[in-house]
């Protein structure tokens, strides 16, 4: 472009005068080419130098078309339209005859693009981000773009303390107008904080105020926290938290004036200054309500945290806020806005506060969408919504409808939102976002072993079986010396009123005499029906009726406890069948009562870390039963968050059983058990508490075990399929009924309740998720193992125990 048509075109210009500075700059930078031109009117229009480009995209731009009468000023803003689409690096504008000749060079095309050295930021979010600046594969190559792109990716790595960063460039042309593009990252180091100092505060020390900031200067925690490494994103956070720490203690008038950011030579050491203007400390004159209160002023005032002669804070502040705003939404004013003014009386140094509430229109539900869904009915979730279509939106409603979708057992996470209506400011859809998770586990083998046999086994449970919502789990395990086949279903809303049932069928024959290998053999049949009725959102009460047929086989080779319980209880019986083997059997039918209150407030049915479970149950035998006996326990589940996402968790079981009547004791299998994953981890599985006159595990009617643990935070993606946790872990079990036992001398000895036989284990524990089941492992140390003696027998220790299953 000439001189003077440059002047020219500048001088056209200048007529919008907003623009000059931006067009200018274009015009003085851009290497186009145009050549004075006389008016005259396009015949024909001929794009010359185009290779990738189609033909068609130049005509789309250029805004002269053949028959146009165009001019000098056409021509120039035609030229500046064709090169401002950054495809080409040259342009010029001709004519030949009443041709208009588009001449173009264009830029090359990004052929290959590598981006090495980077560790700190992920290569795919360094891709994602300069996509969006214009530098990605396949596209226009402009290098004035790759200037600024080093300077965003330098700001990235100085926004994460890392100011000693070097970025190199380097294009290498290719063929076919096209580039390769390398940028190669050197990160150096992140510096460190050396020193935060806090200048101006009077009224408290600088480590009372530095204790709130994530920022830290090193200290021993720092290698794992990483908690020494500047980041301006983290500076910004802990100036917040400075403001509230003052505003939370009275200073109403507390201001930051300035904070300063100084780095080393080397660009490895921060030294950051906080200069801070505390002002008076104020105090609470009065309180008052103002607006439209929409609920009762003496709910209203009930629910205000700050008092008159308190001293003023800013999070009480907020607190009430919140919760009067929660209360409107209760009424339906989810939109309403409570906005406390403060009137500060310098002189008194005290703050009067007026909450003023604007409630807003009443919104109400228009509909209730669900997605996320792959093989649920749509009822199943509906069903535990508390908030409904066509009713005003409550707060607490949605809330409550969001913890009882998280609680099913095969949902993994929910999310829930109100939406509002477009153009219907009182209305609004609800929108809930199911993640599911695992609903079910799946098992089974063939195994073979000399005594046994071929043995089959398999375990099937679904939560939410064929997407209803029930839950279904059968077992199956036969071989030559036991067999066991059971099937159970549970409806949880066989009623509209969501009454619940279950239906359990089981069938036990362990013939353990005839194989030789233990002390007695048994074969039960087992019928159980159960009603679940809701007594309120988080209590449930259930009844139900156990009919049980038992046959029971022992030997002069069993232990002395079996056969005693076998010759005094039921329908017994004595058979010798040669000259060193006599048979010792009883039969009985029993018919249990049952019934269960359990108060359930956890946040999720699996790996929960708010609220609590309690469960008390009780049973007995019935009129009519030739066994009597009766058992009664005690489930707790509680969580306590502590510090950030730590957790402290207890799992506490407490169970007693006692015959009645004529009935020497409970049935052996319905003994307790302890020791093992479930229990006192590190103690072999059921093997603690009372021993039999052969050395095998027997069981009691007494049980006391406690697990304590201490869950570690856990990685979001993570935080719903694994949990880490260390533990503390403290039971056994006792008998307290008649049955006699002896030691290894065969003098009587009492297994009574005692608290030293209590057992203590700590260690780390695992649990995964995966789609066959849950997944436990765990490594204990025993703390008081018995290695026994003479007269008693030794606890069996295992370190390492991992089971799968129990999770739905």
């Amino acid at each position: 472009m000439t001189a003077a048509s440059l002047n020219a075109f500048t001088r056209r210009l200048r007529k919008p005068i907003g623009h000059l500075a931006a067009l200018l700059g274009c015009v003085l930078c851009m290497p186009v080419a145009l050549a004075d031109i006389e008016p005259f009117v396009v015949r024909d229009i001929r794009i010359e130098g185009l290779q990738r480009i189609e033909e068609g995209t130049v005509y789309n731009y250029l805004p002269v078309n053949p028959g146009d009468r165009v001019d000098q000023q056409r021509i120039e803003e035609a030229l500046l339209a064709v090169y401002e689409t950054g495809i080409f690096r040259d342009v010029e504008l001709r004519r030949d005859g009443d041709v208009l000749i588009v001449a173009v060079l264009e830029r090359p095309s990004i052929a290959e693009f590598t981006i090495t050295g980077n560790e700190d930021i992920e290569t795919e979010e360094l891709t994602d981000s300069l996509k969006r600046v214009g530098l990605k594969r396949g596209g226009t190559f402009d290098r004035s773009v790759l200037e600024d792109v080093t300077g965003y990716l330098t700001d990235q790595y100085y926004s994460r303390g890392k100011y000693g960063v070097g970025i190199e460039t380097e294009v290498e042309e290719l063929d076919g107008n096209t580039v390769s593009i390398a940028i190669d990252i050197d990160e150096g180091q992140r510096a460190r904080i050396r020193q935060i100092n806090i200048v101006g505060n009077q009224s408290f020390s600088d480590e009372a105020i530095l204790d709130d900031f994530e920022l830290k200067t090193p200290n021993w925690l720092s290698f794992f926290r990483k908690d020494d490494r500047y980041a301006r994103e983290t500076l910004a956070g802990d100036r917040e938290k400075l403001r509230q720490f003052y505003m939370d203690r009275g200073f109403a008038d507390f201001e930051i004036a300035s904070t300063q950011v100084a780095i080393s030579p080397d660009k490895k050491d921060i030294y950051i200054t906080v200069n801070v203007s505390e002002g008076e400390r104020y105090t609470i004159s009065d309180v008052k309500l103002a607006g439209d209160l929409i609920v009762p002023e003496t709910e209203l005032n009930s629910l205000v945290l700050v008092k008159p002669g308190q001293t003023f804070s800013l999070e009480l502040l907020t607190q009430t806020t919140e919760l009067m705003g929660f209360r409107l939404g209760e009424e339906g004013y989810a939109f309403a806005q409570i906005e406390p003014i403060p009137d500060i009386d310098r002189e008194s140094k005290e703050v009067g506060v007026t909450f003023y509430i604007e409630p807003g229109n009443r919104v109400y539900v228009r509909r209730i969408n669900f997605s996320g869904t792959v093989d649920t009915n749509d009822e199943v979730y509906r069903r535990e919504m508390r908030q409904f279509e066509g009713a005003y939106l409550n707060n607490r409603a949605v809330e409550r409808s969001e913890q009882r979708i998280r609680r099913l057992p095969f949902v993994e996470e929910v999310e829930v939102e109100t939406t509002p209506v477009a153009g219907s400011p009182d209305l609004v859809d609800v929108d809930v976002n199911v993640t599911e998770g695992v609903d079910g586990q799946f098992g089974g083998g063939v195994g073979f072993s000399e005594s046994q046999g071929i043995i089959l086994n398999g375990n099937f449970v679904h939560a939410n079986f064929l997407g209803s919502g029930e839950r279904v789990q059968a077992d199956i395990n036969s071989g030559r010396f036991a067999t066991l086949y059971s099937l159970s279903h549970t409806d949880p809303y066989r009623t509209p009123n969501e009454i619940s049932r279950t239906v359990e069928f089981s069938y036990r024959d362990i013939a353990q005499f005839t194989s030789g290998a233990s002390d007695f053999s048994t074969e039960t049949l087992n019928a159980r029906l159960q009603y679940g009725y809701p007594i309120t959102e988080v209590q449930t009460l259930s009844f139900g009726l156990k009919w049980t047929e038992a046959d029971l086989l022992t030997s002069n080779f069993s232990s002395f406890q079996s056969v005693q319980w076998v010759s005094s209880n039921g329908d017994s019986f004595a058979e010798a069948l040669g000259p060193s083997l006599a048979v010792f059997g009883t039969s009985f039918s029993s018919y249990e009562l049952l019934a269960n209150w359990t108060y359930d407030s956890r946040n999720r049915v699996l790996f929960a870390d708010r609220g609590s479970r309690h469960q008390i149950t009780v049973s007995t035998t019935g009129p009519g039963s030739e066994v009597e006996y009766y058992a009664v326990g005690y489930d707790l589940r509680k969580y306590w968050p502590i510090v950030g996402d730590w957790t402290l968790a207890l799992n506490a079981e407490l169970a007693f059983a006692d015959d009645f009547n004529d009935t020497t004791d409970i049935p052996p299998f319905q003994n307790f058990f302890a020791g093992g994953p479930d229990t006192v981890r590190g103690f072999r599985e059921n093997h603690l508490g009372p021993v039999d006159s052969l050395g095998n595990p027997y069981g009691g009617n007494l049980k006391v075990a406690s697990q304590l643990e201490l869950l570690i935070p856990t990685p979001e993606k993570l935080g719903n399929s694994t949990r880490f946790s260390l533990f503390y872990d403290i039971g056994n079990v006792f008998s307290t009924g008649d049955t006699t036992f002896f030691d290894r001398r065969g003098d009587p000895i009492d297994y009574e309740f005692d608290y030293d036989e209590l057992k203590h284990s700590a260690g780390i524990a695992a649990e995964w998720v995966a789609p066959i089941g849950l997944f436990k492992f765990s490594f204990a140390i025993p703390l008081n193992d018995y290695e026994g003696d003479s007269r008693t027998f030794p606890d069996e220790v295992e370190r390492f125990q991992f089971s799968v299953g129990g999770a739905f």
